[in-house]
């Protein structure tokens, strides 16, 4: 089975190590540091219990059209980076080509064959030219709800850091034989990959956290135990939480947990620094859009009012603005 990884980053890179050394024929996309260190010393895993594992030698690309067609494209960049790489992206295809779409939030397919009134309609904030949907057909979606947590600690080296859960879906909610055939290969490697015959409710419920701890994370440089302690803004998150649940219930998705059950698994992760306010402190773009954006776009779609969820939305749009604008990084430090 040949299979590209667009995005050898800290998720891209657990993925495909794991692959590669499953027997399948993997190849990574990279540029830079990261492309030289997998060409020269392959892909160094290291598992959450300390156990280390090197994949070389290994196919590493910087041009797509280096790789050919494949038969599955694990696409793992952020959504604020798929457009960039969408057109080149088709040098990847056969006819029957798989594209597995890995982003948090909101995906751009999220109306194809959805059903209802509300099929077929594009998602703006998840791809605001078209450029995306223009190169990557519809027919070859295969969506994917990602749970692990791993990190880039060095060129060529991935750290897992808990999980190995990675649910496949159809858009039509179909367990497909090209989705079942990516699960077993994935599953050979370790993962748990089920195929899911609902998995807009599962992006929902992964959303339904990461659209309210990460920007309340990254505006009060607070971790997610603090957010979840502090009065105030667990009464946010909460409101957060149930005004995104109206919108997904009015698309027809079901939460399976409660909001409470939800932010106490939020607060039992402990003193964590959530993504976002990882990018702030490091000066990187922050995924707003696909996390925030999307989700004010679906309730306007909807006629669902979201007033915390605009609130947050517009506070940490212009802080990711500033941020941009000045080049800079926001860091609380300790006083002396």
């Amino acid at each position: 089975m040949k299979i590209t990884i667009v995005g050898a980053g800290a998720i891209g890179g657990y993925l495909g190590a794991r692959l590669a050394l499953a027997g399948e024929d993997v190849t990574f996309v990279a540029r830079g540091p990261n492309l030289d260190a997998l060409r020269s010393q392959g892909i160094r895993l290291i598992e959450e219990d300390g156990t280390e594992r090197v994949a070389h030698p290994i196919r590493a690309v910087q041009s797509m059209a280096d790789a050919g067609p494949q038969d599955y494209v694990l696409l793992t960049l952020k959504g604020h980076q798929v457009e960039q790489v969408a057109a080149d992206m088709r040098a990847l295809y056969g006819p029957d080509t798989a594209v597995v779409t890995m982003q948090n939030g909101i995906p751009w397919w999220y109306f194809h064959k959805l059903g209802g009134e509300y099929d077929g309609r594009p998602v703006t904030k998840a791809d605001p030219k078209g450029i995306i949907a223009a190169n990557i057909e519809n027919e070859r979606i295969i969506g994917s709800v990602v749970y692990p947590a791993s990190e880039l600690i060095a060129p060529g080296v991935v750290k897992v850091i808990e999980g190995n859960r990675f649910s496949l879906g159809e858009p039509d909610n179909s367990k497909s034989e090209r989705a079942l055939r990516l699960s077993e290969a994935m599953t050979r490697a370790g993962f748990k990959s089920p195929v899911s015959t609902d998995l807009r409710g599962e992006i929902w419920l992964k959303l339904w956290g990461n659209l309210t701890f990460n920007p309340v994370s990254a505006l009060t440089h607070a971790t997610l135990a603090g957010i979840c302690r502090f009065p105030l803004t667990r009464e946010l998150a909460a409101g957060m939480m149930r005004e995104a649940q109206s919108v997904a219930e009015k698309l027809g998705a079901r939460m399976r947990v409660s909001i409470d059950k939800r932010i106490a698994g939020a607060q039992a992760v402990g003193e964590h620094k959530t993504s976002m306010l990882q990018d702030v402190e490091r000066g990187r773009p922050l995924e707003l859009d696909a996390l925030l954006g999307t989700v004010v776009e679906l309730a306007r779609i909807t006629g669902i009012e979201t007033p915390r969820i605009d609130a947050v939305y517009a506070c940490a749009s212009l802080l990711a603005a500033t941020l941009a604008e000045q080049q800079g990084r926001l860091e609380v430090q300790p006083g002396k």
